[in-house]
């Protein structure tokens, strides 16, 4: 990859975790580029429509364009129209909320949600991140699918998140990783307690298509105050439905389809 298209796609990802805009010095740090580099790359993603500047903080964002460009995408793919009522059912049923991330080579990245909780503390957090699989439920029950060696080598390539922007509860090592993870693979599907953020739990199941082969994550996700391990439990029959319903449907779309006849080949 040439220097200038890596040091444009570092600029996009530094700025999608910070709506509230970057200083030029902060975007040429994160970009790994001088001053100088930094401001022309600016200047053309602004001529171009994915970045503007507010002259009165002197600071970047991204525009709507680059959300649009996503949402266009599983528009197009079907994605959202034949996850959305599987996801609106389980959410109802849940009284939580619900979301659908899909597989993208190494990693998943969140595309889809319903909201269930209709009073009392909503947990919603931003669409489009790619899963944090060091501390999350939707990754230990991708990696329950993967060999020990394999799983070693995904988390790796993440590498550890500062356990201070997760939970009280967040792993810190690769063997309390597996830890979570041997206990998903008995159990069939994962959960997480005071992990991810403080108070918050989580479960959640792989999504397969008929063949077996996994298209990405189901997850459920709320307050340790209503989603309590018993809870989880309750509902783990709910989740492997509705993730079989989505495994079902998925060829349906061409990007499911699409990503079933890369995994057939590889």
């Amino acid at each position: 990859m040439s220097a200038i298209i890596e040091r444009t796609f570092r600029i996009l990802e530094e700025l999608s975790l910070y709506p509230a805009g970057r200083t030029l010095s902060e975007l040429s740090v994160a970009a790994n580029a001088p001053l100088s580099a930094t401001h022309r790359l600016l200047a053309d993603l602004m001529e171009e429509g994915y970045v503007r500047r507010d002259e009165r903080h002197d600071e970047f964002t991204l525009t709507m364009q680059v959300v649009s460009l996503g949402l266009r995408f599983l528009s197009a793919g079907g994605i959202t129209d034949i996850a959305q009522p599987t996801l609106e059912r389980l959410a109802a049923q849940s009284g939580e909320l619900v979301r659908l991330a899909l597989l993208d080579e190494d990693q998943l990245v969140y595309v889809a949600k319903a909201q269930g909780a209709t009073q009392g503390l909503r947990y919603d957090p931003e669409m489009g991140a790619p899963v944090r699989i060091w501390c999350s439920a939707a990754g230990y029950a991708w990696l329950a699918t993967k060999s020990e060696d394999d799983a070693i080598r995904l988390l790796g390539k993440q590498g550890l998140p500062n356990p201070a922007n997760f939970g009280p509860a967040a792993p810190t090592t690769i063997k309390a990783v597996l830890t979570h993870v041997k206990a998903a693979k008995k159990r069939g599907f994962a959960i997480t307690t005071n992990v991810f953020l403080p108070a918050m739990n989580s479960m959640a199941t792989c999504v397969r298509d008929p063949r077996g082969e996994i298209l990405g994550t189901l997850i459920i996700a709320g307050p340790m105050t209503r989603l309590t391990e018993a809870r989880m439990e309750e509902l783990g029959a709910a989740l492997q439905l509705a993730a079989d319903e989505l495994g079902r449907n998925s060829s349906v779309s061409p990007v499911f389809k699409r990503q079933t006849e890369r995994l057939a080949s590889a």
